[in-house]
């Protein structure tokens, strides 16, 4: 992968070339940004220029100096980064147990299926796009004890054949928590010439141990018209917009019915759901202050001038702890149609919160 090939982000790619080129690279760094804004792309760009024995001019790049080069795409480091197959180059992301994979699930049990995803992909897959590309099915993907304990196994040998050491950990946010003290140690003081990139949509959802011992780089939402609106992305308003709509309505019937059809679509799924709730709330509440609505699909800003009503700021701690607790039940398998249910409930008495 190399920047040029990639749409968009200049100005963060003039960052993190200028971090190699003046040798100011931290050794763990968090990447965070919303979906489809090239995060995992730029952090494989990144690490092949890193490694790469004849970094080039980038062909009109008009910055002049030494800050505008990029990967060369021809030595043999880059030819392997562009397989996703060098020896440095290493990637721990969620997985559960499959068909393929019964028992003892972990990333490099799955290394094939994630080259083949990131390459037919265009390294720019969602999360659900990876969870049916390997079968996870209804359950929910985590970055488990056995991908903690294969990372400070393969970072304790040397680099094979270039100067860094690369570990990518996308989706960094499924880390399941006890996992968690295994790896303190080797962010703080990893091996000499490692880089960690650790790659989220929201670093909220990051455990703060291993948030607060990374560099955040923030990667911005892709400027421009949006020709493609994302299945997810559309999916999920479609079905909020309906639940909201029934709750404020308090057509119980209905959401009887939303309990049980929601509850068949699988854990993750029922996470993003309510993360996007989440986002849509935060949305409402900043338009209330700005006036100004995120780019989205017109139907989605439409959705959220009319919804904001409902936030004013002091009532978004509300919704947030409603949604944020669902979340954590939804984690520990509660059964799905009672918790919908409930929260539906509790939906219409905030719609109402004087009745």
């Amino acid at each position: 992968m190399l920047f040029r090939d990639i749409y968009g982000q200049d100005q963060i790619k003039r960052k993190l070339i200028r971090t190699i080129v003046e040798q100011r690279v931290s050794h763990a760094q968090l990447f965070y940004g919303p979906e489809g804004s090239g995060k995992l792309a730029l952090a494989i760009a990144y690490a092949q220029l890193l490694n790469c024995s004849h970094p080039q001019p980038l062909p009109q790049s008009g910055e002049g100096g030494r800050e505008g080069v990029d990967s060369c795409g021809t030595c043999p480091s880059c030819q392997q980064f562009q397989k996703l197959a060098h020896p440095d180059l290493h990637f721990v992301y969620p997985n559960n147990t499959t068909k393929k994979v019964p028992k003892n699930p972990s990333s490099l049990a799955f290394i094939a299926e994630w080259r083949k995803f990131l390459l037919e992909q265009n390294f720019s897959g969602s999360l659900n796009d990876w969870y049916d590309q390997i079968g996870i099915e209804n359950k929910q993907g985590t970055i488990n004890v056995r991908d903690a304990e294969e990372i400070i196994h393969t970072l304790g040998y040397m680099s094979y054949e270039s100067e860094y050491k690369v570990m990518i950990i996308w989706m960094v946010d499924k880390l399941y928590h006890a996992v968690s003290p295994k790896l303190l140690k080797i962010l703080e003081e990893p091996p000499d010439k490692t880089l960690f990139i650790l790659i989220t949509i929201d670093p909220g959802q990051v455990l703060p141990t291993i948030a607060s011992r990374c560099l955040p780089v923030r990667i911005p939402p892709l400027v421009g018209p949006k020709e493609v609106v994302d299945a997810d992305e559309t999916g999920n308003y479609e079905i909020f917009r309906k639940w909201m709509l029934a709750c404020h309505a308090k057509k119980h019937g209905d959401l009887v019915a939303f309990a049980a059809d929601v509850s068949k679509i699988g854990r993750e799924k029922q996470k993003q759901l309510l993360g996007y709730g989440l986002e849509i709330a935060r949305n409402c509440s900043q338009y209330n202050h700005t006036r100004q609505v995120p780019d989205s699909f017109p139907e989605e800003q439409e959705f959220i001038r009319k919804f904001s009503s409902f936030f004013p700021y002091e009532r978004l701690e509300g919704f947030s702890e409603l949604f944020n607790q669902a979340v954590f039940h939804v984690e520990r398998n509660a059964h799905a149609p009672t918790l919908f249910l409930d929260l539906s409930l509790k939906m219409t008495r905030f719609f109402s919160p004087g009745s």
